[in-house]
């Protein structure tokens, strides 16, 4: 196997002669001293020149052209002036990746719409004061201004509102809301799985709304439940496991001063999913991706708001899956950019509204992984891409006619943008193996305004933090694989030393990127004499859509033979002990953890699983058909990923962890592993915790790593 070695990350030499200290759980648990304060995410005004970013209890305003930035306003007058939300009687099951701004600004950039304890606020830059707009005990969700800056919209319960803000009127837009039947409102699978962050949207010309109503009473209910008060308390979730009913989702829109919702006419909607809407710049018609619900079908539809009816103007098909992405553009005459893996790569596409291609702007064997900003007058499109590298992310532009493809970001590694309205500045977030994330403002050429943030030295001044170096070879078949290594603390050459492999390994992450890791788990392992070792396997993304499918409709084989082939390459190098072993993973990662251990049981002394996914009956309807299909039509492959059905190969000591109220990876799937391994006479460790959430922290994530560090040092050293 051909090897190569590149993006070394070499340790700084010790300051002032100064032993540095190791990498400890203290460290990841305590703020390092001197740690700045790193700007925040920038909320760009439309002007393009300012932008502002909250910071505490605090908005901050930065004047891109003077460098320099302000106070804009304390929210603690607001919270003050907020009427106090009971307390929920019960737990509100809530997924993470749903989106509501705390302020946002307005098209003008003369007012900041804020929310602040569940009230709604308008600031005015002019005069530097603000409005108080609502004042209720049941909180606005979602506010979103209009684009006249005349209303606002929100969600109160489960219905939509409007304001009118001279008037302070407000007009209740949806009757019908309930528990099950939710307007502007989204469920729990479809943030989770399609990364739809909100359910509504205002007209660009103020007059309507345009919402998804999700029926979800055929969703079925997992019994999630408290055990810590005296008595246990359900706390139901609505979760659509593979091969249930999704909820019945419908487009509509109505009018902001209220009225009949007009319902668009998509056809039968069971069976459907619909992952994103946007109305088209005249505001006469609806842009709607309708997807079928394994998702390898994709029409683009276009429906008229004034009658309801709909036709696909763009139809996508793949014979293994299709991913969603948020490349789309609207242009103001009416065309729009496309984004499609129909040639294995992500990549961009003008079209006009008649669902005919005008221009292929990009191609090459590399993705584009988001569009940044559109300059319209100068018909130049900028967008992130991996044509340097599949480990790098950096910024290009292009014009609307293909031509002139122009590398804008330097520097080997990852670029991070965030790109102003009008293009003319962009917030650059870089960083990589061997440099700290540093924030600078650049113009839309690349040259460098001003440094908004430096990077922060405490860590590598401070601190040991051990080279790690991303190394790539081929597997047997000839299939590029990257790596990252990290050899352990006071290496010596001739010893062998025991290995962790951490593992993800799952569709949608890549794990191995130039960029900067800073002081995590891996630094304090490495410190105390293990090789970690990291290898993103076949079905990982970043280097295009046939890198992905070979898991289809059969998931933990391929990925194992990828990592197989890594544990080997690592071997061969001469440095670990092939006898202590371990794998450590949390969610795709810990459901690799039991299947590698399972099915390579000679290769892993140790392993640690962390809420894993057991079997993948149990996991939610839109993740797991994209890439099983469904239950009833692929049993076999559902059958042969799982890992419950190896329980009886266990050899190695394994040690589960995982929330009992998961929201995400159910508790269910533990309790079921656990279940097999009993029956099957296996030992193995459990812990169990008793968050709502899908990963473990706060002050309790310190008797994690304690527990999972001490497990490791028990087994292979």
């Amino acid at each position: 196997m051909a090897f190569r070695s590149f993006y070394v990350f070499v340790t700084c030499a010790l300051a002032l002669g100064a032993e540095k200290k190791p990498i400890t759980i203290d460290t990841l648990m305590e703020t390092p001293a001197g740690r700045r304060d790193f700007g925040g995410n920038p909320v760009w005004a439309p002007d393009g020149a300012h932008f502002a970013y909250l910071k505490g209890k605090q908005i901050m305003l930065y004047d891109v052209a003077a460098k320099s930035e302000k106070e804009l306003l304390s929210i603690e007058p607001l919270e003050k002036a907020a009427v106090p939300v009971p307390e929920a009687t019960r737990f509100d099951w809530q997924n993470r990746r749903v989106s509501e701004s705390s302020f946002e600004w307005s098209d003008s950039g003369k007012e900041l719409l804020i929310s602040v304890g569940g009230d709604l606020f308008l600031f005015h830059m002019d005069g530097s004061k603000w409005d108080q707009l609502t004042a209720t005990p049941e909180p606005e969700h979602d506010p979103k201004l209009s684009p006249d800056a005349t209303q606002v919209a929100f969600r109160r319960g489960h219905d939509l509102y409007s304001l009118d803000i001279a008037s302070r009127n407000i007009t209740r837009l949806t009757e019908d809301g309930a528990p099950t039947l939710l307007n502007g409102e989204l469920d729990w699978v479809y943030p989770e799985e399609l990364e739809l962050s909100t359910a509504y949207w205002w007209s660009p010309d103020s007059k309507r709304i345009a919402y998804l109503q999700f029926d979800t009473a055929r969703e079925m209910v997992y019994p999630q439940v408290s055990l810590l008060g005296l008595r246990a308390v359900m706390e139901p979730e609505r979760y659509p496991q593979a091969g249930t009913p999704n909820a019945d989702v419908h487009v509509g829109v109505v009018s902001s001063k209220g009225g009949v919702t007009r319902w668009m006419d998509l056809g039968e909607t069971r069976g459907f999913l619909i992952a994103r809407v946007r109305w088209t710049p005249d505001s006469s018609k609806l842009a709607i991706e309708r997807m079928n619900r394994v998702q390898n079908q994709l029409d683009l539809m276009l429906a008229d708001i004034s009658t309801g009816g709909a036709r696909s103007i763009l139809h996508e098909s793949d014979p293994h899956w299709i991913n969603m992405n948020d490349l789309f553009r609207f242009l103001p005459d009416g065309q729009f950019i496309w984004g499609s893996e129909r040639d294995g790569f992500r990549h961009l596409y003008l079209y006009d509204l008649d669902g005919k291609q005008r221009k292929r702007l990009t191609e090459g064997h590399w993705e584009v992984e988001n569009v940044a900003g559109l300059n319209e007058p100068n018909k130049t499109l900028y967008f992130v891409s991996s044509e340097t590298s599949p480990l790098e992310r950096q910024l290009y532009s292009i014009k609307l006619n293909g031509k002139d493809r122009t590398r804008i970001s330097q520097g080997a590694g990852t670029h991070s943008i965030s790109m102003s309205p009008t293009t003319e500045y962009y917030m650059d977030t870089f960083s990589s193996l061997t440099e700290p994330s540093r924030k600078t403002l650049r113009n839309s050429s690349g040259t460098e305004w001003a440094v908004y943030r430096e990077a922060n030295h405490k860590l590598t001044d401070e601190y040991e933090l051990l080279p790690a170096e991303i190394v790539n070879f081929k597997s047997a078949d000839g299939t590029l694989l990257y790596a990252r290594l990290i050899k352990p603390a006071n290496f010596r050459a001739g010893e062998k030393y025991p290995a962790v492999v951490m593992v993800y390994g799952g569709p949608g992450a890549q794990s191995v990127r130039n960029a900067w890791s800073s002081a995590n788990w891996d630094q304090v392992l490495a410190a105390r004499g293990f090789v970690i070792w990291q290898l993103d396997n076949r079905g990982s993304t970043g280097r295009g859509h046939a890198f992905e499918t070979p898991i289809y409709h059969r998931m933990g084989k391929v990925e194992l033979v990828d990592q197989l082939e890594g544990i080997q390459y690592l071997i061969a190098q001469g440095f670990v002990d092939p006898k202590r072993i371990g794998m450590y993973g949390w969610s795709y990662g810990g459901y690799m953890t039991l299947y590698s251990l399972l099915n390579a049981p000679d290769v892993f002394r140790a392993g640690i699983a962390g809420a894993p996914v057991t079997n993948w009956h149990n996991y939610d309807t839109i993740y797991t058909e994209r890439y099983l299909g469904l239950p009833a039509e692929n049993e076999e492959g559902y059958k042969s990923s799982s890992a419950v059905e190896y329980a009886a190969k266990l050899q190695a000591k394994l040690l589960m962890v995982h929330n009992v109220e998961d929201d995400n990876v159910l508790f269910q799937n533990t309790m079921q592993m656990a279940d097999a391994f009993e029956h099957a006479g296996k030992l193995f460790d459990m812990v169990i915790y008793p968050q709502k959430s899908h990963g473990v922290g706060g002050p309790v994530r310190r008797q994690l790593l304690e527990k999972t560090t001490d497990f490791f040092e028990k087994n292979l050293k």
